[in-house]
């Protein structure tokens, strides 16, 4: 049986990116779940399996179909967008954030086309892509931009755990301005579609309270009364199977056990440190809501270690087999 064909980005060239790359595409265990093409420079990937020592053959391709997924092979295409004498590893730099730009822009037009069936990527850094001219301010925007997909879904998995998220890269104090009731309308249902379409059905979505113990009724802020009640009423009254606001301080246990398909997070930190905690290297995040499927680890390009060889790719193998379990599911 033919395995999915998952084109990985390599990430900014001077993080952590091409180090977790190659020794994930040394690692059985996603090998075994896919095939693997890296868009990335050749120079840096060169660079990186002699820093590591590492057994990988590399060998370029122009098209996906044309590459060698043997073991031992480390398949690429060489954008050829980074100049070796500029690249300072561990340091922020506009070449190193546009170049990382371009490997996603290659691999979304390859997963449109159909060339390879989805998408993994390693990290790119803000200040990087900034410095580079790139006006998006990270992956799930680009992949939105790209793909003609407003406002993609953010979903964590972790062990048997997924945690969505109402509000992603705002300020603390805006995203409790964005927790409205027709927000959490709008993302239970779109959740639940984009669960539909990786293939899991049944049981009920949580949305998770703002407040300490979800506000007790008002007392420690409005915010679940007037908005997370009302929407709840209003999305079981439309036939969906949801709960809330649960506590946040138990609602990510309870989702861990079983009880839930799938938790709505009301903001950035409060579903991180729950999936992180529980096991940060195995959390991978997964893009919905878009015509391709996106897989990534759930760590930036930590320049502090870059270059050092002791960086954990186990994240990057996670997201190359999460990619693979749900590609089938993006057929067509």
């Amino acid at each position: 049986m033919s395995k999915p064909l998952i084109a990985i980005t390599m990430g900014d060239p001077a993080g952590i990116g091409p180090e977790i790359v190659v020794k994930a595409l040394g690692d059985e265990s996603a090998l075994a779940a896919a095939d693997c093409l890296v868009l990335g420079d050749a120079r840096v990937l060169s660079a990186e399996i002699a820093r590591l020592k590492s057994p990988l053959r590399m060998k370029a391709v122009d098209e996906p179909a044309h590459g060698d997924y043997s073991r031992g092979v480390l398949n690429f295409i060489d954008m050829n967008n980074v100049d070796m004498a500029m690249l300072e590893i561990g340091a922020i730099c506009g070449m190193s954030g546009k170049a990382s730009f371009e490997y996603i822009e290659k691999s979304i037009a390859l997963a449109n086309s159909r060339a390879v069936d989805a998408v993994a990527t390693a990290p790119i850094n803000k200040e990087s892509l900034r410095a580079g001219g790139i006006n998006h301010i990270g992956h799930t925007e680009m992949f939105g931009a790209l793909t003609g997909t407003p406002d993609p879904l953010t979903m964590f998995e972790v062990r048997s755990m997924r945690v969505f998220f109402l509000t992603r890269h705002v300020s603390l104090r805006q995203a409790c301005d964005l927790v409205t009731k027709e927000r959490i309308v709008d993302y239970v249902i779109r959740c639940k579609n984009a669960l539909a379409k990786l293939g899991v059905d049944g049981g009920s979505m949580a949305v998770a309270g703002l407040n300490p113990h979800s506000g007790e009724r008002g007392l420690f802020g409005d915010e679940e009364v007037k908005h997370v009640v009302p929407a709840i009423e209003e999305l079981k009254g439309m036939g969906f199977d949801v709960e809330g606001p649960v506590p946040p301080d138990s609602v990510f246990h309870m989702a861990l056990q079983g009880r839930y398909q799938a938790v709505l997070s009301l903001y950035h930190d409060q579903g991180h440190i729950a999936c992180k905690t529980l096991d940060f290297e195995r959390t991978v995040a997964v893009t919905g809501g878009m015509p391709i499927l996106r897989t990534s680890v759930d760590h930036g390009t930590a320049l502090d270690i870059a270059g050092r060889g002791i960086a954990s790719h186990v994240s990057m193998s996670e997201a190359i087999m999460v990619a693979a379990k749900y590609a089938p599911c993006f057929v067509h």
